[in-house]
């Protein structure tokens, strides 16, 4: 069963949510998806995971960030005045009050009497950790190709960056230019050290940690996974290496079917979630 929910955040924000489950909410284990950047709820793979993760007995729960771009269709980057004024602490304080709202309300028709857990793909996999590492009522946490820094800026793009007011990336399915606002550059400069500090978020999380990574990763290199199982608890990590995995495991938007190291990276979260989910 899959099923649309809008919500509006603490600041007024409107965000798609989907449910993938079958039966009221709250009576199987869960599982809150995070995507990352330039990534959506409804990308490529992201369905697909959540319907083998349901089959398996666990209901998932995936958004978009208020701020991610993506406009009403759910998959054009229409929205790109917010998508420009987006931060990392904005993602992680909705991150945070995403794991409440599953957590302690009634919002999806019934309240929670099975562990949570969260998974988090690429930038959303150090939100992730972030989020989880405040929140107590996580019970295990799954990243999947997972940045373990959010400082990726050298310091000439940082003063261009500045200087400009702006820094452009390129969406590479859609040849669309992207703008990252002063509002980016200035929590990375107050707060990645701090509070946006993944690695001892990490050294904090003091709950189960699976690390997957893809060993031919063209984007996050295999390195941050590894430097993320170093920090973390070495008698609650598991750190997975996908053969063959690259950043998104093989997968394309549109959908176009699971993949060997795309299969190996849902079977190993499965069997994750069930065994740190069930009680």
């Amino acid at each position: 069963m899959k099923q649309d929910y809008q919500y509006k955040t603490s600041r007024g924000h409107s965000i798609p949510v989907t449910r993938y489950g079958k039966g009221e909410f709250g009576h199987r284990p869960c599982v809150l998806y995070i995507h990352g950047f330039k990534g959506f709820k409804d990308w490529g793979f992201v369905p697909h995971l959540a319907q083998r993760i349901s089959l398996a007995g666990l209901d998932v729960i995936t958004f978009n960030f208020s701020h991610n771009g993506i406009g009403p269709d759910g998959q054009s980057f229409t929205e790109l005045d917010a998508f420009s004024k987006n931060s990392l602490s904005l993602e992680k304080e909705e991150a945070i009050e995403l794991i409440r709202l599953v957590a302690f309300s009634d919002f999806f028709g019934g309240h929670l009497l099975q562990p949570l857990g969260v998974l988090g793909h690429s930038r959303g996999g150090g939100i992730a950790l972030l989020a989880s590492a405040s929140s107590e009522e996580v019970q295990a946490v799954c990243t999947w190709a997972s940045v373990s820094t959010f400082d990726r800026y050298s310091k000439t793009q940082m003063n261009t960056w500045k200087q400009q007011g702006y820094h452009e990336v390129i969406n590479s399915r859609t040849g669309q230019k992207l703008i990252l606002g002063p509002e980016m550059l200035s929590d990375l400069e107050k707060n990645a050290k701090t509070t946006l500090n993944i690695l001892q978020a990490t050294r904090q999380l003091g709950k189960p940690l699976q690390i997957i990574h893809g060993q031919a990763d063209e984007t996050v290199p295999c390195f941050e996974a590894e430097q993320l199982n170093i920090f973390a608890d070495p008698t609650k990590s598991d750190l997975k290496l996908i053969p063959d995995g690259t950043h998104t495991f093989g997968a394309k938007h549109p959908f176009e079917g699971e993949s060997i190291p795309l299969g190996l990276a849902i079977d190993a979260s499965i069997t994750f979630f069930t065994q740190q989910l069930r009680q």
